[in-house]
């Protein structure tokens, strides 16, 4: 079968492979759509970060080479012995966190934050390939009106889910979003799921303000105002219930942390590769805190799931399709060039 293979930095070839078949507890998947996410194009640019290069993942066992992908969907065409409550036919979204389950984080369901936490597409073979064999746990069943092209986002907003869930809002909450990418977009379907009404989304690309507008968002963009004023004029000096960076730069920790209410939260969904300087003082002044997220648990998903099956997600001016072959040229260059915003890969094309 075709798969891209991740050799190391800029090193990624579509090569063929061995099909794999399902062990004990696993399924097999007829990939249908594998999303480019931002870590694989860290992997690929700066890397291997997350990708273990000599020494093997505590769990997988794995290093270098390994086919990549974490954001997947497909059709179950394999069980494996000892499975139960999937089938062949069923289309399904792929939550790949691969944890120990025995460390305490784990013990508490918090397995998001595992500590040998590992991931399908990066600590073993994943989905940007026609064929993906995963443990069952990792499978959620697509509603039947759920495409499953559209399994491939739940990944993504789902890791943005679990962070908007950390902001403790309510329906009458004032939000402020920095940075209007993938998490971005998702955090703001994520808040409008949750009966959030008030959302601003900070951008400075135009591009991406576009994008987000088409879907019902409004902006602002903080080359032209300054964004804690206007949050002040806007809200009588209180400031927002609850901000949220999917930036990953000073700027918009620095708005974000001064824009909030006393005792409210600034949740942290940015990888930040580079030392961050933090105004501590504005989170003393006021009481405020800085809540860092990761990833998600299979209660994200089902709430995502459950968004899309009532038609809450749209992709329509955000998401596109590349063919496997074309997923250097039109997949990640793109996007480290900003030319594009979410693209998700087709391996049967």
């Amino acid at each position: 079968m075709k798969a891209a293979v991740y050799y190391g930095n800029r090193q990624i070839t579509i090569d063929d492979v061995p099909e794999p078949s399902p062990s004990k507890g696993e399924v097999k998947i007829k990939v249908s759509r594998n999303g480019i996410c931002g870590t694989d194009i860290h992997e690929y640019y700066d890397g291997p970060v997350l990708i273990p290069k000599t020494e093997p993942h505590p769990l997988t066992g794995r290093t270098l080479p390994v086919v990549i992908g974490h954001e997947f969907s497909g059709t179950v065409v394999e069980v494996g012995r000892d499975v139960t409550g999937i089938e062949e036919g069923d289309n399904v979204a792929i939550e790949p966190v691969i944890r120990c389950g025995m460390c305490r984080p784990c013990k508490s369901g918090f397995y998001n934050v595992c500590r040998c936490v590992g991931f399908q597409g990066l600590s073993s073979d994943g989905g940007m390939a026609e064929y993906a064999v995963v443990p069952s746990h990792m499978v959620h069943k697509l509603p039947g009106n759920v495409p499953v092209e559209m399994g491939a986002l739940v990944e993504p907003m789902a890791v943005a889910y679990h962070a908007a869930t950390l902001g403790d809002v309510t329906d009458q909450s004032r939000t402020l979003v920095f940075g209007a990418g993938p998490i971005g977009i998702g955090l703001w379907f994520a808040l409008r799921g949750m009966g959030v009404t008030e959302i601003d989304v900070v951008e400075p690309s135009a591009i991406r303000r576009k994008a987000i507008e088409g879907l019902g968002a409004r902006t602002i963009d903080p080359t032209s105002v300054d964004v804690p004023a206007l949050i002040a004029d806007r809200t009588n000096g209180e400031g927002v219930d609850a901000a949220y960076d999917a930036a990953g730069v000073p700027a918009a920790i620095s708005a974000a942390l001064k824009s909030l209410g006393e005792h409210r939260t600034l949740v942290s969904v940015a990888i930040y590769d580079k030392p961050m300087l933090t105004p501590l003082l504005e989170t003393v002044m006021r009481e405020r805190r800085i809540q860092g997220t990761l990833c998600y648990t299979g209660k994200d998903y089902k709430s995502v799931i459950g968004l899309m099956e009532r038609g809450h997600y749209k992709t329509t001016g955000w998401v596109e399709t590349v063919p496997l072959e074309n997923v250097l040229s039109e997949g990640f260059e793109e996007l480290r060039a900003g030319r594009k915003m979410k693209v998700l890969v087709d391996p049967a094309q």
